[in-house]
């Protein structure tokens, strides 16, 4: 790639991740808000997004999203809710997810998805459980010929 076309690729992951950024305030867990984009590198086209939060229907009331054990047990992940949205479309495509990377449970699905290059930003692997959870992820995106990106907004 020449350094021009570095450059343009570079600006495009910087935009995709800047919307996963700016979907991830669509949701309303009080402590961690997570946005996802899934693009076909194709053509660049936007083909699923998603963010943290509760199942359709299900009520998001302030004592089930302040109650870490009760939210963690209902909380669909920004990664699952992009993909669930663009089903198979999501074969092939870059995942970008911000202000963390996947966790083990989202790998196995990006991985069964059939993504083949996920951005998120730098992870923090100085503190559990996200220390243990990127290595179980990293380990398994690294198996499966998924390539993993760092892009610090």
């Amino acid at each position: 790639m020449s350094p021009a076309e570095q450059q343009a690729h570079d600006k495009w992951d910087r935009r995709f991740m800047e919307l996963a950024d700016f979907i991830a305030q669509w949701s309303k867990d009080p402590s961690t808000k997570v946005g996802a984009v899934i693009m076909d590198p194709r053509n660049k086209r936007i083909v699923s997004t998603g963010f943290n939060g509760f199942p359709f229907g299900v009520e998001d009331t302030a004592d089930r999203l302040e109650n870490r054990s009760i939210k963690y047990e209902m909380v669909v992940h920004a990664e699952t809710n992009a993909l669930m949205f663009a089903g198979e479309q999501a074969n092939g495509c870059t995942l970008y997810v911000t202000p963390l990377p996947p966790c083990a449970r989202c790998a196995v699905l990006i991985i069964q998805a059939g993504i083949k290059r996920v951005l998120s930003p730098t992870p923090d692997t100085s503190k559990e459980p996200w220390k243990t959870q990127f290595e179980i992820s990293s380990k398994m995106f690294e198996e499966s010929g998924v390539s993993v990106e760092f892009l610090d907004l």
